[in-house]
């Protein structure tokens, strides 16, 4: 008689089986409806940036200093932090000034050093486009462009050297990557990190239009947020996706960002040493960037997801739990809110980080306007966000 139950059970779930499946095929269906309705599939971008900096092969062959420089392909970013450690100073700036793309992108290098040598990048590659935008052999169109890239990093450039920009990164291949310092990394007792979504590159990461749904306007804003005293990092440092579309669907281009994002967070720990790893804060497809990096406590103190289409994950418990999770409650007029919350057939990012059985902690939205509002100053989640990054 007590066998009956279990196989009442069985039946059942047997019979629901199927009405899962449906289900889990019109959820899918669901993602592909709401991307094309949100605008229509877009051409996927280019393929993710991935691997060790530009001009890697002649900073691995360079013997100038009788030693064996540390390969940017294998070495951990607390080794290359060693090995500056180990140099004198006029060595350090020896290798800034002969590789410039290798120091200024090299996790675990000094924070100072990666300023001064992105400058010197951004001066080498302003004249090479420059040459470029006056090459009679070139199309007109590839002149155009060269103009259009050179008048960005002279903009760039006449930033840190008139105005004081620090930049962590710049790689000019594919759509361009860079990362901002706002505050004194060196410094600052507390760090945070700002993780963009889609559309987010060289160009676009501190346009003037729709600034705090760039990186650089919600580092800025956070950084004035908590009165000077976080030191926050704009990254643009991974291949973001390119409008609505398969990119933005599926996340190939967030595990290649998780890869760079670990390492970048690895770097900071190795070279700033404040009282806490770093609280990263991340938008739209950025929290997948986010969730599948699952930083544990030595990487970071805490992760903050916006305007999230979910991390890649079923709950905050396939997360690291000694890192706490904080979800933004969405916005009337926040657009993400319209896209399904599936992860099936390699479409979608999983459940809903807003959801009351996903595990993480609510933060507040009052105030805040669209789809990349959350970080506009007098919202109430700008507001959390400074108590989160000051650890209150």
């Amino acid at each position: 008689m007590r066998q009956q139950p279990t196989r009442r059970r069985n039946r059942r779930r047997d019979e629901q089986r199927p009405r899962r499946i449906r289900r889990s095929v019109a959820a899918a269906g669901l993602v592909l409806a709401a991307l094309l309705g949100a605008g229509g599939w877009t051409a996927a971008g280019r393929p993710a940036v991935t691997g060790p900096p530009p001009g890697t092969a002649a900073w691995t062959a360079d013997t100038t200093l009788g030693l064996r420089l540390p390969d940017p392909a294998t070495a951990a970013p607390a080794e290359v932090a060693a090995f500056f450690d180990r140099l004198p100073p006029a060595a350090r700036d020896a290798l800034a000034v002969r590789h410039p793309l290798v120091v200024g992108n090299l996790d675990g290098a000094p924070v100072g050093l990666r300023y001064r040598a992105n400058e010197s990048a951004l001066a080498e590659e302003l004249g090479r486009e420059r040459a470029r935008a006056a090459d009679p052999s070139l199309t007109p169109g590839d002149r155009a462009a060269a103009r259009e890239r050179a008048e960005r990093y002279r903009t760039l450039l006449d930033g840190a050297q008139q105005g004081g920009r620090r930049f962590l990164a710049f790689d000019p291949r594919g759509r361009g990557q860079i990362a901002e310092v706002y505050g004194d990394l060196a410094a600052a007792r507390r760090t945070a990190v700002v993780v963009p979504g889609s559309d987010i590159d060289l160009r676009t990461f501190d346009r003037a239009g729709d600034p705090y749904g760039t990186p650089a306007g919600m580092a800025r804003a956070l950084f004035g947020a908590t009165g000077g005293q976080t030191a926050v990092v704009a990254w643009a440092g991974y291949t973001t996706p390119v409008g609505i579309g398969p990119d933005a669907a599926t996340e190939s281009l967030a595990e290649a960002g998780a890869v760079r994002l670990a390492r970048l967070l690895d770097g900071l720990a190795a070279t700033t040493r404040p009282a806490a790893p770093a609280t990263v804060f991340c938008h739209s497809y950025g929290s997948v960037v986010c969730g599948l990096a699952r930083p544990g406590p030595e990487r970071s103190s805490g992760v903050v997801v916006l305007g999230s289409p979910g991390l890649g994950v079923d709950s905050a418990a396939d997360l690291d739990p000694r890192v706490p999770l904080w979800a933004v409650e969405r916005n009337g007029s926040d657009w993400i809110g319209n896209v399904p919350f599936v992860r099936f057939l390699g479409l979608g990012h999983g459940a809903d980080p807003t959801g009351r059985g996903f595990g993480a902690r609510p933060l507040p939205a009052t105030g805040s306007h669209g789809h990349t509002g959350y970080f506009a100053p007098g919202t109430a989640s700008l507001a959390a966000f400074a108590d989160v990054a000051l650890g209150r």
